[in-house]
């Protein structure tokens, strides 16, 4: 029996400005850089966007439910998950994941949060090294290679 709900959380320090860190995660074309294929447009607030991960043959609709330039971002995919952005001086931003609202049995929550907190952690690596580096690992994509839709492994 659980006593409290679990959550997932994934947190980063990411050395570049809020506003470019911010813009890695509303804009498709950055983001598609580090976690999904691609996006069919830009997170606008009370817009439903769909993301792709056409290496697992995947998308998955998201409702943006706020946005708070700089600040904070928060959708329903379903569960609600919130991005919020901290500078910490003008050339580093610390940012934190939480998913919440898992559902089945306590032990299929418990799983599902620790599946999720990996995720999390994997796009914000990801996130980190293509912003500070220039770098593009391929971590989703790499993760779980069986599962590719178009049978690379």
């Amino acid at each position: 029996m659980l006593i409290n709900e679990p959550i997932a959380c994934a947190e980063m320090l990411i050395r570049r400005p809020v506003s470019q860190v911010f813009e890695a995660f509303i804009e498709p074309a950055i983001t598609s850089r580090f976690w999904f294929t691609r996006g069919d447009r830009r997170l606008e607030e009370g817009e439903t966007i769909t993301w792709y991960w056409d290496m697992y043959g995947v998308s998955a609709e998201v409702a943006v439910k706020s946005i708070e330039r700089d600040r904070r971002i928060l959708i329903g995919w379903p569960n609600p998950v919130e991005w919020t952005f901290q500078p910490k001086d003008e050339r580093t931003t610390f940012v934190r994941i939480v998913e919440s609202g898992f559902s089945g049995t306590d032990d299929e929550k418990v799983a599902r949060a620790i599946d999720s907190m990996g995720g999390f952690t994997l796009v914000l690596a990801g996130c980190k090294a293509y912003l500070e580096h220039g770098i593009e690992l391929n971590l989703i994509a790499d993760h779980n290679p069986g599962a590719n839709a178009s049978g690379d492994a």
